[in-house]
């Protein structure tokens, strides 16, 4: 198997081969999250600490139950009591870690970039579990298993992303892992939401919904991110439904064996028609959601094999 890295800080300095490596082993543990016994015993002696700085349910969960079913010893730290609201630094939240010798280090962090500085001061394996605007990895590593397995492959797709792209994290690990998979990506949202540029990402770029999900095998829709947003980004909900909300009017435009997908959480009524989202032909969300621990659990395994090698 190759996987070579000490840490998931992102998708961008992954190779392709190393993507498929995480999602042949995701494969194998979608197995087991099937099976009567859950549990394997690839992390059992380690410790994994979970630091969510932002609030997390999915996410948060998936992560705990990947690590308890490998076996792991699992602390979640209550961030927002922790000693940074009392002036810590996380340069020193970091060192304090560190001295008590965890072995995976899962962080969702407001700020970008924070999740790299903290693996730069650790001698654990760190995973990013979302860090501002710049990444999620694990979910694009997830929606990626959940795409191969409804298609039986994952590349040389037509695959829309549609919405908030600008605030979106998810919509950057995506774009990074399904070009790097050979798959063309288009994005569609309203000018507002595209960042300045996107063209220049080796993507296309559409303003409207019908022509974006023409031809489509594969529609992504993502969350508005009102936390984000410190603007007038769009003129109301309600408008933003009628032209960019996935209802069965625009799905007719993707092909007819087309998936749809949400990261989640999902704002019914707004980005998606609930009727869309609960239809069990087209619908892959709650897949989604199972292919999370799966990919989690192959992601720390990973890592932990390579401490173990360099230990050894």
């Amino acid at each position: 198997m190759t996987f070579r890295g000490r840490h998931l800080l992102g998708i961008e300095p992954l190779h392709p081969m190393e993507i498929t490596t995480i999602l042949d082993l995701a494969d194998d543990y979608v197995g087991l999250n099937r099976a009567q016994d859950k549990h394997a015993d690839a992390l059992v002696g380690r410790t994994q600490i979970n630091m969510f700085f932002e609030n997390s349910t999915r996410t948060q969960a998936s992560f705990e139950l990947a690590g308890k079913r490998l076996g792991a010893d699992v602390m979640n730290m209550a961030m927002q009591a922790s000693s940074i609201k009392k002036g810590e630094t996380l340069v020193d939240t970091a060192l304090t870690l560190n001295a008590m010798h965890p072995d995976l280090l899962v962080v969702r962090h407001p700020h970008s970039g924070a999740v790299d500085l903290l693996a730069q001061k650790v001698n654990c394996a760190v995973l990013n579990a979302g860090d501002g605007r710049h990444e999620h990895p694990t979910q694009a590593l997830l929606d990626a298993l959940t795409i191969r397995r409804a298609k039986g492959r994952l590349h040389r797709l037509n695959i829309a992303i549609c919405g908030d792209i600008a605030h979106s994290r998810v919509a950057r690990s995506n774009i990074l892992l399904l070009g790097k998979m050979e798959n063309r990506v288009r994005l569609v949202g309203p000018p507002t939401l595209i960042p300045s540029g996107a063209g220049d990402w080796g993507v296309e770029v559409y303003d409207d919904m019908e022509a974006g999900l023409e031809g489509c095998d594969v529609v992504m829709m993502l969350r508005l991110q009102k936390e984000r947003m410190d603007g007038g980004f769009i003129p109301s909900e309600r408008e933003y439904y009628h032209r960019y909300g996935l209802d069965a009017e625009k799905l007719a435009h993707a092909k007819e064996d087309a998936i749809v997908m949400h990261p989640g959480p999902m704002n019914r009524g707004v980005e998606i028609d609930g009727t869309i989202a609960d239809d069990i032909n087209r619908s892959v969300i709650q897949e989604q959601v199972e292919m999370g621990v799966a990919v989690r659990m192959a992601a720390m395994d990973l890592l932990a094999r390579n401490l173990a090698a360099e230990a050894a």
